[in-house]
């Protein structure tokens, strides 16, 4: 098919310039069709390393950085895991083959026509282990807490703190600091500690919410 040549086409790419390192993010990759996760009238772009809109002034992060943000997080079999933005559900996909059926994937998403759109492609996807939940992501999801690992795929102003209260210890976040342009940083919780690293700067859409923009 077509779309599996893209694929790996990407698959190599990402590899070839070092956001793929990991053997079992390459098998989430192949495991994972991203054409299921935006819109008709961009597949031709699917396998692309862009960001997609989604409509509602959202996007698809592109295919690097949801390698960049997979590889960081050291993500283990069997964890939970928060997301923080769903869009499509196709990060989330990803990651839910990386943790395998015993692990879960919980992401919050605060528009309800994107929660709609994220729980048609997971299921369509055949995916179990995925649950997207409608609310302010930039409160986190205390029902759920604590959890292995975070992530955030929307821009905020700093790392909220009722997310580090729901971070595990040992666990990790994941997210974006700043207004569009912004940097990415990881905040690693370890015996009590909170230690912050700048992993680069990115772009994306705006944390909307009591603790976002």
């Amino acid at each position: 098919m077509e779309s599996d040549y893209h694929k790996q086409k990407l698959i190599s790419k990402l590899k070839a310039e070092g956001y793929i390192k990991s053997k079992n993010i390459e098998l989430a990759f192949q495991k994972i069709s991203r054409e299921n996760f935006i819109k008709k009238k961009d597949l031709y772009s699917a396998y692309s390393d862009n960001p997609l809109d989604i409509g509602y002034g959202q996007t698809i992060s592109a295919p690097h950085m949801v390698a960049i943000m997979c590889e960081v997080l050291n993500l283990k079999k069997g964890q939970k895991i928060l997301e923080i933005g769903s869009g499509s559900g196709y990060h989330a996909a990803i990651i839910s083959k990386i943790i395998g059926n015993k692990g879960k994937v919980f992401s919050v998403e605060r528009i309800p026509a994107l929660v709609d759109f994220a729980k048609k492609n997971i299921i369509n996807s055949e995916i179990n282990n995925v649950e997207i939940i409608q609310g302010d992501g930039s409160l986190g999801l205390p029902k759920y807490a604590p959890y292995d690992r975070i992530y955030v795929t929307c821009a905020s102003p700093n790392i909220p703190i009722s997310l580090i209260k729901q971070l595990k210890d040992p666990g990790r976040i994941i997210i974006p600091v700043g207004n569009i342009f912004c940097t990415l940083k990881s905040l690693e919780k370890i015996n009590g500690r909170e230690i912050i690293t700048n992993l680069g700067n990115c772009a994306f859409v705006p944390m909307i919410g009591k603790n976002g923009y």
